[in-house]
């Protein structure tokens, strides 16, 4: 492999269209692919017990065009996405029936909603040794199984002790299933990444959007509560079901040097006579060798300690987190999971104050939409650096609401003028918070890495989701909406500008490459490109920045 990369490096091979034009190099080529298909034949009669039930246990079948097997997966698993939106919408309606049905405190209420997020970093713990165990198809479904689990407890409780379990093994299997934007990140052209893990958002946003849709239907029943919250266990049947249909992640069977096996899983996914395919799968492999020649001297049992001791690794881990820490502390889980009430502090009575949450619910949905078209295109530090502002002007919007009398309709209408562009905004830049985590980590730290992320996702949204009755009475209402969310999406932005790196077009391995230069370079690089957009601005040329032309 390695004579076969100085002859010709891999950048270049990506364009060639024909194997023949290489010559020896060419040949060389066909010939690994040769052993390639032999491994894979052999991978289907040799497995051990365990790994037919890893990477046989469900159905094979595949497309004629590949891309469509690609983007059928990448719908399926971002299914999961619905367990946690429904969630979050499900329980803001459900309080308005169960809090006096159950008599709960403020406490009590307080640890119900944030209980999930507990949950949800409980099973962030387990999601590594889940996956290098089980690997990430096999893990989604046991995140479907604790999620069930949890709605039926939920829905039969007689008490609030049995609301605080189920709360937990829903939050468990949400953690758990934070692998997902990975999976697809893995198994993803990189011309469609960006855009196919988004859906994970977009899946997000129509489970919020359901959910609150769900309140509002029972709403008036006796015990409301208890069919709003069974409901969500339709959502994690469908995605159970759904795993079986779907392969397992190619670059983790090579991170898992089952090479045949993965192989044979990147025919059904990829169009193998395309060259620029083969290719990347032996970049895949190239990649797996790196690593077991810079662990040849190291101990394996601590991989993760890489995050503090390699630069590489240590780079992808706060740029990853610092995204979702944006993300989180701008308030968005917050402002879901407390919709109803905000709508009834603003002036609309209980029953509208249900109804009216699918404002900001199908806002966010709608947010969405344009991230999953246009992400490629546009390249990931144009999305982050636009995006941003937008919803940093709906929280002005907010903020400013607050001022006015509540009967009036100014207050109305400016409130709701500033959820419908928070929620939009934040719908289109939310997809960033899948996408960058999904592929900024080296292959053999992926799980690890995801681990951390979702960790940390979880943790600071149980930190603004239990202190958010606390600080809107510290901060009041506008202080917290303006001051505080407003105050972090400002400074946000100017970090962006100066560490958002573009990673649009790249495969994970050249992405790997990039996050490889020191900090002080890409920084550099972000400082000439933003200089360069805000030159292409000055002149009218807005169709180069949109594109991402200057980095």
């Amino acid at each position: 492999m390695e004579e076969f990369k100085d002859a010709r490096s891999i950048d270049e091979l990506s364009h060639v269209d024909k194997l023949d034009t290489l010559g020896p190099q060419g040949q060389e080529l066909e010939a690994r692919f040769e052993q390639y298909e032999i491994l894979a034949e052999e991978a289907k009669t040799h497995n051990t017990l365990w790994d037919r039930l890893v990477l046989r246990s469900g159905y094979t079948f595949q497309f004629k065009e590949k891309k469509h097997m690609v983007r059928m997966l990448a719908c399926f698993a971002s299914l999961g996405g619905m367990l946690s939106g429904v969630d979050q919408s499900l329980i803001s309606g459900a309080k308005v029936s169960l809090v006096p049905s159950l008599s709960l405190t403020s406490h009590e209420q307080s640890l119900v909603s944030a209980l999930m997020p507990v949950g949800a970093m409980g099973g962030c713990i387990f999601l590594s040794p889940l996956n290098e165990l089980l690997g990430r198809r096999l893990s989604i479904m046991v995140a479907c199984i604790s999620y069930t689990i949890g709605g039926i407890l939920c829905a039969a409780t007689p008490n609030v002790e049995g609301l605080y379990a189920g709360r937990f093994f829903i939050g468990f299997g949400v953690g758990l299933e934070s692998i997902i934007p990975a999976y697809v990140s893995e198994c993803a052209p990189s011309e469609l990444r960006g855009n196919l893990v988004s859906l994970y958002q977009f899946n997000i946003a129509l489970g919020e959007v359901f959910g609150y849709a769900i309140a509002a239907m029972f709403y008036s029943l006796d015990g409301a509560w208890r069919y709003i919250l069974g409901s969500s266990l339709f959502f994690s049947t469908l995605l159970f079901i759904g795993m079986f249909f779907l392969p397992e992640s190619p670059r983790y069977l090579v991170h898992k040097n089952k090479v045949g096996a993965a192989y044979s899983i990147w025919k059904r996914l990829r169009d193998i006579n395309d060259v620029s395919n083969k290719v990347e799968f032996l970049d895949m492999i190239q990649s797996l060798e790196q690593e077991k020649l810079e662990d040849a001297h190291l101990s394996t049992k601590h991989k993760w300690m890489d995050f503090i001791t390699n630069p590489r690794a240590r780079r992808s881990l706060v740029y990853a987190n610092i995204m979702i820490f944006l993300g989180q502390f701008t308030g968005v889980n917050a402002i879901m999971y407390y919709m109803s009430t905000l709508m009834a502090s603003i002036g609309f009575d209980e029953k509208n104050s249900v109804f009216m949450s699918l404002v900001g619910g199908g806002a966010l949905l709608l947010g969405t939409i344009p991230a999953i078209l246009y992400m490629d295109y546009c390249g990931r530090r144009f999305w982050a650096n636009s995006m941003l502002p937008g919803f940093f002007i709906g929280l002005v919007f907010v903020g400013i609401s607050y001022q006015l009398p509540v009967t009036g309709a100014s207050a109305l209408g400016l409130y709701l003028t500033g959820i419908v562009l928070y929620m939009g905004f934040f719908g289109s830049y939310a997809c960033l918070t899948w996408v960058v985590p999904s592929e900024v980590y080296p292959t053999y730290l992926r799980s690890y890495g995801i681990t951390a992320s979702s960790t940390m996702l979880y943790l600071w949204t149980f930190i603004i989701t239990y202190n958010f009755t606390d600080m809107w009475n510290a901060f009041t209402n506008t202080g917290l909406t303006l001051g505080f969310y407003g105050g972090i999406a400002a400074l946000g932005w100017i970090y962006q500008l100066l560490f958002v790196v573009e990673t649009k077009g790249r495969s994970l391995e050249e992405i790997d490459d990039l996050f490889s230069k020191p900090t002080l370079t890409l920084v550099g690089i972000n400082l000439k490109c933003t200089k360069r957009d805000f030159y292409n601005i000055f002149h009218g040329n807005f169709r180069e920045v949109v594109r991402g032309t200057s980095y």
